[in-house]
């Protein structure tokens, strides 16, 4: 049996695969290590393109909205860079917002407990007094008690092992977390400057792209890709956008209604929800919790009516106004949110929740879209008409014309079949 070009070809690279995937079995310690060293190189672009990605949302909305209607050499060469600016403006007035309005709130509570600790220590100590005198039994049981005696010499021995070897671990530490410090700045520096390189060039490297793909992909195999990135670009910037608009109208909420029963912080306490709100199901709670912290130290009894208060909204938040902001744009049932929250969580953290959504809502689309695409060409019936693309209702409808021309040559047999005194 002798086999084509073709099929030797599909062999060869079956087998060549094989083999990778058995060396990258046996040396799995060295293949973890090489591709931590890689990412660790490349994290500081990856972190560049989020950046880029970000800034793409506002800078798009300007260039299309705020300026679509300036048009010529001028606006070609002037409208990206404005448009840039104006972008990266934007972030930092809503971060300096976010930290203006919750800083100082927060270092002037801190300060006030500072001072309630003194008069909270005398009043502990009143009350001990107090259990004293009106429990004496309490000293009895206390003087009976066989308290141990503590060894100053291995104290000061401690002390002085410390010095001799902890004050150089102490050193090294230091320098470790500062090194640390610099080239984390390093790195975010870095990042900013390839973002900015990306948004500048953003057409031309998307037209590249479509080059290599065409260049070095079959065509189907390549425009494959291309809808899967741009259902991708769609999700992620929908759910950015929506979950951005869900954390100021919640935010705004929170001020209105705090504003209006008269509780403090109210300004402060709705900022920092709405920014804790960007991550999605469990950001309100964090906000929740240190909002009802702010408030106890002022008043206990409106920090329970706070946590009230919080529990309606989110309710109120959760049921009418998430899935319609959030839940429509990204087209994803709730149950697989909670999941991709879930999971994104475990492997990655916060940041895991965030970019899990739209990518299982991407996920999703693809496998709905596959299978309405099997179901329409098995011509099943009750498959999915309302999702299917073009060619499944092609399909369909060929398979429709069928049915339809079969029916009515049937009757047409039947008469012939009577007249010749044949049955049909």
């Amino acid at each position: 049996m002798e086999f084509s070009r073709g099929k030797i070809r599909q062999i060869r690279h079956l087998m060549v695969l094989a083999a990778l995937l058995i060396l990258a079995l046996i040396y799995s310690e060295k293949v973890f290590t090489g591709a931590a060293f890689l990412f660790g190189i490349i994290s500081p672009f990856l972190v560049g393109g989020v950046m880029a990605f970000v800034l793409n949302i506002p800078m798009r909305a300007f260039e299309e909205k705020l300026l679509g209607r300036w048009r010529g050499k001028r606006a070609e060469k002037a409208k990206r860079p404005l448009c840039l600016v104006l972008a990266i403006v934007s972030l930092a007035v809503v971060l300096a917002i976010v930290v203006g309005t919750v800083v100082p709130q927060v270092v002037a509570t801190a300060s006030e407990v500072g001072k309630k600790i003194p008069a909270f220590t005398e009043r502990v100590v009143e009350e001990l007094d107090r259990l004293v005198r009106d429990y004496p039994e309490l000293t009895k049981r206390i003087d009976e008690l066989e308290l141990t005696e503590i060894n100053w010499d291995s104290v000061l021995g401690s002390v002085i092992d410390f010095l001799k070897n902890g004050a150089g671990d102490v050193l090294n530490s230091t320098v470790s977390v500062a090194s640390g410090i610099i080239s984390g700045i390093v790195n975010v520096v870095i990042s900013f400057i390839f973002a900015l390189y990306v948004l500048a060039q953003k057409e031309r490297l998307a037209d590249q792209g479509r080059r290599i793909l065409s260049a070095y992909l079959p065509q189907a195999v390549g425009a494959k890709i291309l809808e899967i990135c741009s259902l991708l670009y769609r999700n992620f910037s929908s759910f950015i956008t929506g979950q951005c608009l869900e954390a100021v109208i919640l935010g705004t909420m929170f001020v209105v209604t705090m504003s209006l029963f008269r509780m403090p912080y109210a300004l402060m306490v709705g900022v920092l929800i709405a920014f804790t709100a960007l991550i999605p199901i469990v950001g309100g709670f964090i906000g929740c919790a240190v909002g009802a912290f702010l408030i106890l130290i002022d008043n206990p009894l409106q920090a329970l009516w706070f946590v009230i208060l919080f529990l309606v909204l989110q309710q109120i938040e959760g049921n009418l106004i998430y899935p319609k902001v959030v839940g429509n744009s990204v087209g994803l049932p709730a149950i697989w949110v909670l999941m991709a929250v879930s999971v994104g969580g475990s492997l990655f953290g916060i940041s895991g929740m965030l970019f899990f959504i739209p990518l299982t809502s991407s996920g999703y689309a693809l496998l709905r879209e596959s299978v309405n695409e099997r179901n329409a060409r098995r011509r099943m019936p009750g498959a999915g008409r309302k999702e299917i693309g073009k060619e499944d209702k092609n399909v369909v409808q060929v398979g429709e014309e069928e049915r339809t021309a079969a029916a009515e040559k049937a009757p047409e047999r039947k008469a012939g079949g009577r007249k010749n005194g044949k049955r049909p």
